[in-house]
């Protein structure tokens, strides 16, 4: 049986043991080599600085298993490249979340596994979950910062300095309204955003989910990050955002 066969096989068969054996029901999924995308988008969303870090620069993975949690956490499993058996393994950084949020929180930096999934398990468990989870709680009480929750008969929307406009909505009525026209929900945090990049496209979103969430009796209100708050009943056409693409912010952690 070719080596690449067996190295392929054992992470994959490593992860499914490994998903069975943490808390909190996770489950996993297998990137092979020709996932060549998601495979550099794991790269730029690994959080970490130190050993997995310097590990994924010397060499970018060909294969990865990714961890995935209900509420939306995930760990991805990467192979080692030295002459010890075994597996690294690190936290993966929330998408939708803010540069921002990031700053002044710790890396919760990776670790190398033993080659024995359920010995495995137990560094994770006792260990990285631990500082992962720690790490996740600061970032979305960070990202929430300014963002005022929403009521079940008004959405709040808020202004981002980066031009996005943030919301917390009440329920999956307004979610689905949202996301619908661009917002993009994080499941960890429940903040949903809509980029800022393309103004005429966010302006246009705007003014199409105010009928729309008017027609199940949900208002609109519009504050900007410092608290100055809009009109507690926004009418159903926002005003429109100036026309003129915005340079994407170069994300920082």
């Amino acid at each position: 049986m070719p080596d690449h066969f067996y190295t392929s096989e054992h992470l994959a068969s490593y992860a499914d043991i490994l998903a069975g054996e943490l808390p909190d029901g996770w489950t996993s999924t297998h990137l092979p080599a020709d996932a060549k995308d998601d495979l550099a988008e794991l790269t730029d969303r690994v959080w970490d600085l130190d050993l997995v870090a310097a590990s994924l620069t010397e060499h970018p993975p060909l294969q990865a298993a990714v961890l995935h949690r209900p509420d939306g956490a995930q760990l991805v499993l990467l192979d080692r490249h030295d002459e010890r058996e075994g597996f690294l393994i690190a936290a993966i950084a929330p998408r939708a979340l803010p540069d921002e949020a990031y700053r002044a929180v710790p890396e919760p930096n990776g670790v190398a596994l033993a080659d024995d999934p359920f010995v495995g398990a137990e560094q994770i468990a006792g260990d990285l979950l631990t500082r992962y989870d720690s790490a996740l709680a600061q970032v979305r009480h960070n990202a929430l910062g300014g963002i005022q929750t929403s009521q079940p008969d008004r959405v709040v929307l808020t202004w981002q300095p980066d031009g996005s406009i943030a919301t917390v909505p009440a329920d999956d009525r307004a979610s689905t309204v949202l996301t619908s026209h661009g917002f993009i929900q994080d499941p960890q945090s429940g903040i949903h955003r809509l980029s800022g990049d393309d103004t005429q496209a966010q302006a246009r979103a705007l003014r199409e989910i105010g009928p729309r969430l008017d027609a199940l009796g949900i208002g609109t209100a519009l504050q900007h990050p410092a608290g100055q708050t809009a009109p507690t009943a926004a009418p159903a056409s926002v005003p429109p955002v100036p026309a003129g693409p915005r340079t994407p912010a170069t994300p920082s952690r």
